[in-house]
């Protein structure tokens, strides 16, 4: 009988195969699925295809940060900043950075307009609680970039409206020579509230390391948390949520490390059966009883 024909698959599969593979490369590995994904594919347009769709969501979904030109400081890829596809604002800077997405770096800065800032009232916030996320950056990671977006009401002129404030953290430790790369992502909305004085909080917080050195190992591991505080003046309230930050991000921190701290006693021990199904442990020091053992030295010769 003959082997059924394999069916060939279409060009849109493919692509949406090789987008697949880019999209859940670990943190900072992009490239090198790139590399190979576009080596199998064998199609230069495709691949082009598949890319250029890719590779922005996945720089936005992993906060990547980007050096603007002159070394003024970093760009990072996020939602929050994002004017167009290729377009992202700086807010510290006051500057939009223009981006190459597929080979991941600033190509060149203009000046933000005023459209695209926020205003006056609104950056005297924003502007102090940068200051104090900045601060709190350089103790917790040291090769960490923050920024902080205004994601509602940019627009307020002074006291009388709600406004939000979004805290955007990126610390990436890449080792690809010994064969780890780990992120930590964390992305906080501050709603101020002004009607009832109050400052609602809802963060998100995401963890990703791979080890590969003869293995695959990966993690990725996420984390949600609410909280609340009084409506303060800019540099109260600046304090006061760079220090709830701190410590929501602290004590998740300490909780990963005492649950992989005890997975040789508690979660390894359970991924294998105590006993064999026989109930009986294998009795290595005397293999001798079992018959192919026997079997198999009678037939060698083993021990004549």
């Amino acid at each position: 009988m003959a082997d059924e024909e394999e069916t060939e698959l279409s060009e849109k599969q493919k692509k949406e195969i090789a987008k697949w593979f880019l999209l859940n490369s670990p943190p900072g590995e992009i490239q090198y699925v790139a590399k190979d994904v576009k080596a199998i594919l064998n199609e230069e347009q495709l691949y082009r295809e598949a890319a250029s769709e890719a590779f922005p969501l996945y720089n936005k979904s992993h906060l990547i940060s980007l050096e603007l030109p002159c070394r003024s400081g970093d760009v990072i890829i996020t939602s929050f900043g994002e004017i167009n596809e290729n377009e992202f604002l700086d807010p510290r800077t006051a500057q939009v950075a223009i981006v190459d997405h597929i080979k991941q770096v600033c190509t060149e800065v203009r000046p933000a307009t005023d459209e695209e800032l926020p205003s006056p009232y609104i950056e005297e916030f924003r502007c102090a609680l940068d200051a104090e996320i900045l601060k709190y950056i350089g103790e917790a990671y040291p090769k960490g970039v923050c920024s902080v977006y205004c994601g509602y009401g940019k627009d307020v002129e002074g006291p009388g409206a709600d406004f939000v404030l979004v805290v955007v953290i990126s610390a990436t430790r890449h080792s690809p020579q010994n064969f780890c790369n780990g992120s930590w992502l964390s992305v906080w909305n501050i709603e101020f509230k002004d009607d009832i004085q109050i400052l609602e909080f809802s963060g998100k917080l995401q963890v990703g390391a791979h080890y590969f050195e003869e293995g695959n190992v990966q993690l990725d591991a996420k984390h949600e948390c609410k909280d609340s505080t009084v409506f303060q003046s800019p540099e109260d309230s600046a304090l006061t949520i760079a220090n709830i930050i701190r410590h929501h991000e602290t004590e998740y921190l300490a909780s990963l490390e005492a649950s992989y701290s005890n997975l040789p006693d508690t979660t390894f021990k359970d991924l294998r059966r105590k006993l064999p199904v026989t109930r009986t442990l294998f009795p290595w020091h005397n293999t001798l009883q079992f018959s192919l053992t026997r079997d198999i030295t009678k037939e060698l010769g083993i021990g004549k």
